[in-house]
């Protein structure tokens, strides 16, 4: 098996330090990601090699309406992820364990020789959270850069400083998933905190990479007018007044089906609130 990176010895296992949750996973025990076991005092990520989606897509689904528009990308992805959306769309492969779903064997070469094959000029690490099978993605991106491919990240952008700026000279382009702009819901929907998310935007901002920022409004939780001005406001204060907003409509998923979709009002609304920010771009998805 593979080895992990970025882990140190603690006590009865080891200390993850992938990304912010840290966990310390105690000898036979996995992360919160389901997909980073402790064996032997190591750690080693079990989704190594074994995408459980492979699938071609336009470009513009990941969603990247400005980055290489018109062409289409081999997307890929392992179970795993750091977060625990209540709203997941991709429950049955983001939050469960490696052995749990069906995938395939391939290897970095493999997945690079595909692209080749067929012609697909870019790989999406996409659908569920390409940080927690980080190793993986950083062959196959490697190898990719190599030969002349675009690698693009579909992510919510929780990870830790070190393993991003080792993967950010290989990547060509991002989505990053911005759940609320508030820590309180971050922490109680979705497991994670808002803090390293902006920051390792701005950092894929600074090393040139590509970024569009998508938000999905969950009709209840993250829709208000307060939200929406707080997320353009910090764009335009950082800069990114240029960089591609997407609104997406929510629809009820996984465990948050107390509520409707979102209204268009809502989303036509939080449009114009971007616009007076001087938000340059922004698109409505899911409608």
């Amino acid at each position: 098996m593979t080895e992990a990176r970025f882990f140190t010895p603690a006590g009865n296992g080891v200390q993850c330090q992938l990304c912010p949750h840290e966990c310390l996973i105690k000898e036979g025990d996995r992360g919160i990601c389901r997909s980073r076991e402790c064996r032997d005092g190591r750690l080693y990520p079990l989704s190594y090699g074994r995408p459980c989606t492979i699938a071609v897509d336009p470009v513009e689904k990941k969603p990247l309406n400005h980055f290489m528009p018109g062409t289409y990308c081999l997307s890929l992805s392992c179970t795993g992820c750091n977060l625990s959306c209540r709203w997941c769309q991709n429950s049955d492969i983001s939050q469960v364990p490696p052995e749990d779903a069906e995938s395939y064997a391939l290897s970095p070469k493999e997945v690079v020789d595909i692209c080749l094959r067929h012609g697909l000029p870019s790989i999406a690490y996409t659908y569920t959270e390409p940080f927690t099978w980080w190793e993986y993605m950083y062959d196959i991106a490697v190898l990719a850069h190599g030969q002349g491919l675009k690698n693009i990240l579909v992510s919510a952008g929780y990870v830790q400083k070190e393993p991003l700026d080792e993967l950010l000279p290989y990547m060509d382009a991002a989505n990053i998933d911005i759940k609320a702009m508030d820590d309180a819901i971050y922490r109680r929907y979705c497991g994670a905190s808002l803090a390293p998310v902006l920051e390792n935007i701005l950092a894929m901002k600074a090393a040139g990479v590509h970024i569009e920022i998508t938000n999905l409004l969950v009709t209840g939780l993250n829709d208000s007018e307060e939200l929406v001005e707080k997320l353009c406001r910090w764009m335009a204060e950082n800069g990114l007044q240029d960089v591609p907003l997407h609104l997406s409509r929510f629809f009820p998923r996984y465990k948050y089906t107390e509520q409707g979709p979102t209204p268009r009002s809502t989303l036509i609304q939080a449009r114009d609130i971007a616009r007076s920010h001087g938000i340059q771009i922004v698109h409505l998805g899911n409608i």
